[in-house]
């Protein structure tokens, strides 16, 4: 028994000197994590920022604001990086989230703010305002029984104030037109639906039926309402189709690869993501796709961005589809999401999006210069390439193949497969300045106003267009104008003529039936439409 003694006290005396080795060694590492300054404890652990931060509060002359500082701090870091990370802020963060959610929660109204008035331009088929009465064209003039015009209404304000959690009351006073006194209602928020799909309608084209699907963002439920889209298109006879992503900023990933998905073959490539600290990732076609062989036109535009271009991208690189307008805009990087303690977020910039054939479309940027990034727009419409595809300059020239081999480019957008530059050639000084003022949008929700009992006969786009095509909209206009300060130039009316009759009839239209009205009134004459009418006919 004694031979096992001595190595045991052995053993306990060598663990517990490592222990208070140990303990000594926290204490000595403790000591060095932090110093003392002027009775103030402070941490080496801290970065830069957080000490000065700290030191300020402790120590600077006056009361400083410090969460506005930390705010303008935030922002400053942010914008070293490149244009698409971002910071935004606690109170920000609903109204940013919800725009691609499925819902939010508000009183469900579509407006406008009118001369310093907000006006109800829609009310939601279904929501808490319908269902309290309030109309198109009332005006909000209060809101909790307190004023609610002026100049410094902005459509942030209206917003924050409209929109709440579910089950919250908000007092509307409101006035209608033919009534004299205030009307009050108080309206229970409820969940109001986030549509992606702002239309869908038949183009007859000889003996074919064209579907024309319009998608202006990739939400959380763009990809159900898109498939619902083309199955009852498919449902009224369409046998090829037309998707729009013009003006379409983005959104989701997720959504953009399943709707690539359902015209795409087993394994065909639709994505791939890769970064320095972001392991690569792909995206396949599973072969499940619905519309594998139907034929299919996707239309683009400069303002068609990130997961617009990565569908347009792995049609146009796995030879799917023809794509048809202009360049897009260029985004290809991934961003992903940071919730920081006090509710806020930053979304970082990880990785980079490339196409089927390898290449990534995110045009060049310098870290922290946002302003030449953005301004790179305007530069496209310098160098004239709005109109004319000769004048493309891009910056990164490598060459990529489609699966046909056919050249692609990178570096700088989309290039469509047939360009369709913008039309200028009925465009007058006089028209340009109206259009640019929004006068056309305010004449037609006027007019819509005062008219309103007298277009709501029509419940088709077709018979009410036949309707404003017997009054004198142009006329009435050039006065509107005139009252604004627009002096009437008979020349340039007569040759703008068709272009501005076009906006008037689709925005009064738009005001009576929704985009289900207005878009295949004003697409019948897009020269981009027209050109996609004339590929899918052949």
């Amino acid at each position: 028994m004694k031979k096992y003694i001595l190595p045991t006290v052995t053993i306990v005396c060598l663990m517990i000197g490592f222990l208070i080795g140990h303990a000594l060694n926290n204490q000595a590492n403790a000591q060095q994590r932090y110093y003392v300054y002027n009775g103030q404890i402070y941490s080496q652990d801290q970065s830069k920022i957080d000490q000065l931060i700290q030191i300020m509060t402790q120590s600077y002359v006056d009361d400083l604001d410090v969460d506005s500082i930390t705010e303008e701090v935030m922002r400053d870091i942010i914008q070293k990086l490149d244009p698409h990370s971002s910071y935004i802020p606690k109170e920000d963060l609903e109204i940013t989230e919800s725009e691609l959610s499925g819902s939010f929660s508000g009183v469900g109204i579509q407006f406008s703010i009118m001369q310093d008035t907000v006006s109800v331009v829609a009310v939601i088929a279904g929501g808490p305002s319908e269902s309290m009465g309030v109309l198109a064209g009332d005006k909000i003039v209060m809101v909790n029984d307190s004023s609610f015009v002026g100049k410094k209404i902005n459509n942030e304000k209206v917003m924050h104030t409209l929109r709440g959690p579910k089950g919250t009351k908000v007092k509307l006073g409101i006035k209608r037109a033919g009534t004299k006194e205030l009307l009050n209602y108080t309206i229970t928020r409820g969940d109001i639906p986030v549509t992606s799909v702002d239309a869908t309608f038949i183009i007859p084209a000889g003996t074919h039926k064209i579907g024309f699907v319009r998608v202006n963002k990739f939400a959380e439920t763009t990809y159900r309402e898109f498939l619902t889209a083309l199955a009852d298109l498919r449902s009224k006879g369409a046998d090829r189709f037309i998707v729009d992503l013009r003006e379409n900023s983005g959104g989701y990933m997720d959504q953009a690869i399943k709707m690539a998905n359902e015209f795409l073959k087993k394994d065909d490539m639709i994505v791939y993501a890769e970064g320095r600290k972001y392991p690569r990732y792909e995206a396949k076609a599973n072969g499940l796709g619905r519309f594998q062989d139907v034929p299919l036109v996707v239309l683009v535009d400069e303002f068609s961005a990130s997961a617009s271009e990565i569908f347009t991208g792995a049609m146009q690189d796995n030879d799917r589809a023809k794509v048809i307008g202009r360049r897009t805009f260029g985004k290809g990087l991934v961003q992903q999401p940071f919730n920081l303690n006090d509710g806020s977020q930053v979304r970082i910039t990880v990785a980079r999006y490339y196409m089927p054939s390898g290449r990534c479309v995110q045009k060049p940027y310098e870290l922290g210069d946002q302003e030449d990034y953005y301004r790179d727009m305007n530069d496209r419409y310098d160098h004239g390439e709005m109109f004319d595809a000769d004048s493309i300059h891009y910056k990164d020239t490598t060459t990529y193949y489609t699966r046909s081999g056919r050249k692609v480019y990178g570096g700088g957008g989309i290039m469509p497969d047939i360009f369709v530059g913008r039309d200028t050639t009925l465009n007058t000084p006089w028209y340009n300045r109206c259009v640019n003022l929004a006068y056309t949008y305010q004449f037609a929700y006027q007019y819509t106003d005062a008219h309103r009992k007298q277009l709501a006969q029509y419940k088709d786009w077709q018979s009410l267009e036949q309707y404003l095509q017997s009054q004198n909209l142009l006329r009435e206009f050039v006065a509107f104008a005139k009252k604004k300060g627009i002096e009437p130039d008979e020349a340039q009316i007569q040759k703008s003529a068709p272009l501005m009759n076009r906006l008037l009839n689709a925005y009064i239209t738009r005001n009576m039936l929704g985009d289900k009205g207005f878009f295949p009134l004003f697409e019948r004459d897009d020269e981009i439409t027209k050109r996609a009418v004339q590929v899918m006919s052949k």
